[in-house]
């Protein structure tokens, strides 16, 4: 039977592995034909895992809490510090604040369903879970390859930088990257929810879309072309800019005479180009390799990685080595400390 993505089914997973039993469902006579529309999605998770899911959830929540936290923290001093207002900081708050809404949109999810019996979602909820994830994550390639082009900038042309990445410039770069990813998610779900699907079990702890395309009943060319061709600009081709800044960046750094001046140049891109690594790689993996290379388990891990431990270290890595970030750490806790002395 063809079963339409439009609501889904309410499932019970029981003591057995494969014991699922359908709570509600109904029926509609549409077109002559009865189609079953249901109103739950049912995510196997790692339901096959029990002893697993406890581990995961300790797992998944502390990444969650720390990422929350320390992205918040990046966000609110790069508002409140002067020094912190530059362009490199004003992508790394948009970075910053796609990373809580990105994991936001499905971690919660996940921690209900490890410690629940019933691990199901509604049609719209998984509707907006397929499309956050994906515009926040077509949004953080973009403004990847605009913060390489930032530092190109500073380290290739220092005299002109403030000229060129003046705010206005840096406002539009910014825009271009939310515009072009909440676009390109936008086009993805909408021919997505209009593929008919022959199942409403999905073998992944989320509304992932790749996931949610194995239950179509048939494979459709159109989305295969939409998915192939939004993948292709939004990994390869920013990966491929990131990499052409970075080595006119490598080479200027090269002909930098002092040791000092060499090493701090550096560090200023060995953060972004540590994200880029861990981004643009679980990224690859996940959307350009073929379908049947890896197991499902294998692709859950991967995007666990990707969507929890990624954002998490993103704050952690930029704070790491940036003195300027650290002593507008220190700023901020000393202004809580005295206000919480008086």
């Amino acid at each position: 039977m063809n079963i339409l993505l439009y609501p889904s089914l309410y499932v019970l997973i029981g003591s057995e592995e494969n014991d699922t039993r359908v709570i509600a469902s109904e029926r509609k006579e549409m077109q002559g034909e009865n189609l079953t529309i249901w109103s739950f999605f049912f995510l196997e998770g790692f339901s096959r895992y029990p002893r697993l899911e406890i581990v995961l959830f300790v797992f998944s929540l502390v990444m969650y809490l720390i990422t929350l936290l320390g992205n918040g923290t990046l966000i609110l001093i790069s508002i409140l510090d002067s020094h912190l207002q530059t362009p490199m900081y004003l992508f790394l708050g948009n970075l910053s604040f796609m990373d809580i809404c990105y994991t936001s949109a499905s971690i919660p999810t996940l921690l209900v369903n490890l410690l629940s019996s019933q691990k199901t979602i509604i049609f719209s909820g998984c509707a907006v879970q397929m499309y956050l994830s994906l515009a926040m994550g077509s949004t953080e390639c973009v403004l990847l390859a605009v913060m390489a082009y930032d530092r190109y900038v500073a380290i290739c042309n220092p005299l002109r930088y403030p000229i060129i990445m003046n705010r206005q410039v840096c406002v539009q770069m910014a825009t271009v990257s939310w515009v072009t990813g909440c676009l390109t998610a936008l086009l993805e779900i909408s021919f997505a929810l209009q593929i008919p699907l022959c199942g409403n079990l999905i073998d992944h702890f989320t509304c992932e879309i790749l996931a949610v395309l194995k239950l179509a009943c048939t494979s459709s060319l159109l989305m295969d072309m939409i998915m192939l061709v939004v993948s292709v600009l939004l990994l390869p081709i920013p990966m491929l800019l990131i990499c052409i800044s970075y080595v006119f960046i490598l080479s200027t750094i090269l002909r930098i005479s002092s040791v000092e001046g060499r090493n701090k140049a550096f560090s200023t891109c060995g953060a972004h180009l540590t994200v880029v690594v861990l981004y643009y790689g679980a990224a690859l993996s996940m959307y350009l390799k073929p379908s049947s290379s890896s197991s499902q388990k294998v692709d859950k891990i991967i995007s666990l990685l990707y969507g929890v431990l990624t954002p998490m270290l993103n704050p952690i890595i930029y704070s790491l080595r940036n003195k300027e970030v650290k002593d507008a750490m220190k700023k901020l806790l000393g202004k809580i400390s005295l206000h919480q002395t008086h």
